[in-house]
């Protein structure tokens, strides 16, 4: 099962794994969304960022090519050439001495990679999830949040980022303003905009 499922499941529903009318009600009174606005751009975003809630660990399986249009700041076509589809070194070079990482040889940006549907990254974001989860489990092994704390690294994710007040209304620019936020861009704009008016529809 998946999370979607794993949740479903635990709150009596369907676990088919389709986020439908009876889940987002039900994830809206879990959570104490306040708004049908909100738990819509709330689960849009996720759907979106996750592949359909399928995926829960950051992915940094990159070509040479991707690399150098990704992190162009930590790579040149020689080291892009050498460090290609190694998602582990890849991790250690990109995410080391930031983030509360140590530097790459350490091996903290592998184990601090993004987990969740939004991505918490990094040591010291790990860190604030875990003592807000008061789960210190997490900072030795991150795989906790994927595995336990799914939806609730998300709800983290907008809580710590201020995202909520982006989520009053449900248009276009609204799902822009929340997706530069998230994105850093508008990656997968249009797939957002449809995803957060389809789950705004059902309510």
């Amino acid at each position: 099962m998946n999370q979607l499922q794993l949740f479903q499941k635990k709150h009596c529903l369907d676990p088919d794994g389709i986020m439908g009318k009876n889940t987002l009600r039900k994830m809206k009174e879990v959570f104490f969304i306040s708004s049908n606005a909100k738990i819509a751009h709330f689960v849009g975003q996720m759907a979106h960022e996750s592949i359909g809630f399928t995926a829960s660990v950051e992915n940094l399986n990159y070509s040479e090519s991707g690399l150098l249009k990704t992190f162009r700041k930590y790579f040149n076509r020689e080291s892009a050439a050498r460090y290609a589809r190694n998602p582990e070194m890849i991790a250690n070079k990109v995410y080391a001495n930031r983030m509360g990482n140590g530097n790459e040889s350490s091996g903290d940006g592998w184990k601090h990679r993004g987990r969740g549907p939004l991505q918490i990254t990094g040591y010291n974001n790990q860190e604030q999830f875990a003592n807000k989860m008061k789960d210190l489990r997490i900072l030795e092994n991150p795989a906790v949040i994927s595995k336990k704390y799914y939806f609730d690294s998300a709800l983290f994710f907008f809580d710590e980022n201020n995202l909520w007040h982006l989520c009053e209304e449900v248009d276009n620019q609204s799902i822009i303003n929340l997706t530069k936020r998230i994105n850093g861009g508008t990656n997968g704009l249009q797939d957002r905009i449809s995803l957060t008016n389809k789950y705004y529809g059902m309510l």
